[in-house]
Formats: structure tokens, C-alpha cells, sequence
């Protein structure tokens, strides 16, 4: 078997995806080599490169091995690592910071504003390959009760949703809305009712979409929110929901989830892209709503949300729908661009 070379996945753009053999590569100082095991994709992946490459800074593709979802088992270690094992099992949080500023010392990779940050499958090789070439800082346990898939779930989207509900401060208090059921959607909804919200009403316009998250339990009533006007204050007694978790990054959604807040509520935009008018008296400062923007979330969190879902034995990998090997990753790309399912995963050996 030939170890030094490997595939990866490349996103030139236009709905391509083209495979490539690259060579291995090899840790240095504070580095570790991970066989990836399973790697998702991501719905930033498909609005922000699969599609048409878009965006400058964070958002700026490289023309990297595309993936920013992995978990795998570390094969290699490089001098000076401090924490982590050949043998250990991690999930990888997808951001490379500097390491010195306020928001990396804090876990926050994802603000660090210097030109040496760089994001797995974005500005740095990523997950849809062999082997991904990992700074030591960037890694998550996964506990031996999580499979790898469960890990690739939890490195952006289960930790991007446990992000949003912790800052709304979800609790069996309150009532919660979620607009848009996708995967994102999906995890939203799982997390709030581990974390005992009394009720989940999800909201999407995809048949399919409400009937998934019916099925796995991510919430309590699915409905389409085009269907039947009035319908959220028919639902909450007319006064809306504690908390409202935007995930489909559209401009109806955005509104309706504002709409569906309840005075003094807290509503958290998390679905990416787009924009959107508000009546900023009548909906936001009148009903004393507070509105949260939400982005990823940190490693110490990431590391959190792995132990609860042990406690949980929630398994974020129920919300994928659709599995394929490495070698059909333009198959994969293909399905997850349909929108109409669950989570795409790319599996090595789960």
C-alpha cells in the first residue's frame, strides 16, 4: 500500500469537484497527522465555494483539499506537541488561529483576525482526503462512545448550534422556534431538547425536511411557515417563542423568526449570507427582543458539547442522511446541493 500519497477533494468552482493524488504530508512542531475517518460537508462549503468560489478573507477558498467537518485518529505527532497521542481519537475545530490574540486565547479561533489564520478547507488543506495535516491546538477529543461520523457532525455544526442555544440560554423555560431545517436546523433542534426546552417548533418549506426532523425527534411540531399566516401566534397563545434559532440564511426566515419571538425574547441569526429589512421599531426595540449573531463557536465548547452528548447519548450523526466513500465525493457535493435531506457525509471507516 502506498503511503505517501494520498487523495483529496478540490472545489475549483461551478459545481466541480475534482479528486487529486498529493503526496502525504508531514507534522512539524506542534503539528499532528490525522487519518481521517469521516468528513461532512458543510452548507458554507456549497453557498461559498462548490458553487462559485466566492468571498475575500475568511470567506476566500485557496484552492485547497476542500472539508472543514473531520474527525479521524492521530497517526503522527510532531516535536513539541503537548496534549495529544498517536492512537487518539479527535474531532478537529476548523480554525488555525495565531494563538496569541484575545479571541484564540480564549478558545475562538474563529475571530482571530491575523494574516496567519487559516481554516481547514478553506485556506488550509482539509478533511476530504487521507490525511489532514492538524495544528495540535485545533484538536477535540472524541470520546471512545462517539463514532467518527458522530465527531464530524459536532466539529461545525452541532458545536455552531450548542453555540447559539448557549448564548440564548436555552432551559426548560422555553419554548423554542427554529426556521429552517436542514442540518444545521436538524442539530438545533436535537441540542435544545437535550438541554430541556419544553417545546421545539421547527419551520421549514420542504415536505421532506419537516418530516426528518419529526422522525428523529429534533422537534415537536414541523410546520410550513407559508402555509397558514398567523400560524406561530396561533401555536404560543399569541405571545411567540422564548428563543428563536434562525438557520436557513433567508430573508423570510429571518423576518419570521423575529416576528416569532415573544417580548423580551432572544433570537440568534446563525443561517449565513443574504440580508434583511427590519421594521426595527416594531419588531425589535418595541417587543425588547435581543438579537444575537451567532458564528461557530470555540474549542473549549466544542470539547463541552463532546461530554454532554456521552451524558445525552445523543448521537449527531442520526441527522445524516447520505454516505459516501471518498472516491464519490462529486456524488456527495451533488446531494448536499439538493438541499432536501439531511447531512452528506464522506466515511473513510466509521
Amino acid at each position: 500500500m502506498d503511503t505517501t500519497t494520498m487523495t483529496g477533494v478540490y472545489l475549483p468552482g461551478n459545481r466541480r469537484v475534482d479528486l487529486r493524488q498529493v503526496p502525504v504530508p508531514r507534522p512539524g512542531p506542534a503539528q499532528v497527522l490525522v487519518k481521517v475517518k469521516a468528513s461532512t460537508i458543510c452548507g458554507s462549503d456549497l453557498r461559498a465555494i462548490y458553487r462559485e468560489n466566492l468571498g475575500e478573507g475568511p470567506l476566500a477558498y485557496q484552492g485547497v483539499i476542500a472539508g472543514h467537518e473531520p474527525a479521524g485518529q492521530i497517526v503522527e505527532v510532531g516535536p513539541g506537541c503537548k496534549r495529544f497521542r498517536v492512537g487518539d481519537r479527535v474531532t478537529l475545530y476548523h480554525i488555525a488561529g495565531c494563538g496569541a490574540c484575545a479571541d484564540c486565547r480564549s478558545g475562538y479561533m474563529i475571530g482571530c483576525a491575523s494574516p496567519v489564520r487559516g481554516a481547514y478547507g478553506w485556506q488550509r488543506d482539509g478533511g476530504h482526503a487521507d490525511y489532514l495535516l492538524a495544528d495540535e491546538s485545533t484538536c477535540v477529543p472524541l470520546p471512545d462512545s462517539l463514532s467518527y461520523l458522530d465527531g464530524a457532525c459536532v466539529a461545525c455544526g452541532f458545536g455552531t448550534a450548542y453555540e447559539a442555544l448557549c448564548r440564548a440560554g436555552v432551559s426548560g423555560r422555553d419554548r423554542v422556534l427554529i426556521t429552517g431545517l436542514g442540518p444545521l436546523g436538524l442539530a438545533a433542534g436535537l441540542l435544545a431538547r437535550a438541554m430541556g426546552s419544553r417545546r421545539v417548533i421547527g419551520l421549514s418549506g420542504t415536505e421532506q425536511r419537516r418530516r426528518l426532523a419529526l422522525e428523529l425527534g429534533a422537534v415537536d411540531e414541523a410546520h410550513n411557515p407559508t402555509a397558514q399566516p398567523g400560524l406561530l401566534a396561533d401555536l404560543t397563545e399569541g405571545e411567540g417563542c422564548e428563543v428563536a434559532i434562525e438557520c436557513s440564511g433567508t430573508n423570510a426566515a429571518r423576518v419570521t423568526a423575529l416576528q416569532g419571538t415573544r417580548r423580551w425574547g432572544r433570537c440568534v441569526f446563525l443561517g449565513e449570507g443574504g440580508s434583511v429589512e427590519l421594521d426595527i421599531s416594531e419588531w425589535l426595540i418595541h417587543p425588547q427582543i435581543t438579537l444575537i449573531g451567532s458564528w461557530v463557536t470555540s474549542a473549549p465548547r466544542m470539547e463541552e458539547l463532546t461530554r454532554l452528548l456521552v451524558l445525552w447519548n445523543l448521537h449527531p450523526q442520526v441527522i445524516v442522511t447520505d454516505r459516501y466513500a471518498l472516491g464519490d465525493a462529486a456524488e456527495a457535493y451533488r446531494v448536499a446541493d439538493e438541499s432536501v435531506g439531511g447531512k452528506v457525509g464522506i466515511v473513510m471507516d466509521d
